[in-house]
């Protein structure tokens, strides 16, 4: 299903702040995903979380802001483990799920889900093993 113009008019730049800026709060504070969030982006949270503001406006509003390259960034994080998505997604869908009406919610959480899969793909697919891997959650 694609987001047509009608549902990006739902979507602000103001609730794609707050959305990132409540969602990396969940992050930082995960047992999981926190120690691996703090390590790698360390005291840069700033630029991230731009980048983040950014690449969520392109994502949702197709703003083209966003100028990076997310496999080769996700590839050179030690320790990411593909289970790691799912908490990821758990997180995201809390955090929309408590900010945001139904509706809006739904259209970052699709496209969340699709990202989530892509960068799983990208990083953990290999032609000469089973996918999904097997021990995956």
């Amino acid at each position: 299903m694609s987001i047509e113009v009608k549902d990006i008019a739902a979507v602000s730049e103001q609730q794609i702040r707050q959305l990132v800026d409540l969602f990396y709060d969940k992050v930082r504070a995960d047992p999981e995903l926190g120690p691996i969030f703090e390590r790698v982006i360390q005291e840069q949270w700033e630029p991230h979380l731009r980048k983040m503001y950014d690449f969520w406006s392109s994502v949702m509003l197709t703003t083209g802001r966003y100028k990076g390259q997310p496999v080769a960034v996700h590839k050179r994080i030690e320790g990411l483990e593909i289970g790691l998505f799912d908490r990821w997604l758990a997180l995201f869908g809390e955090s929309c799920a408590e900010l945001l009406d139904s509706e809006t919610a739904s259209l970052f959480w699709r496209k969340a889900v699709r990202i989530a899969e892509s960068l799983k793909f990208a990083l953990f697919y290999r032609p000469d093993r089973p996918w999904p891997p097997i021990g995956a959650p």
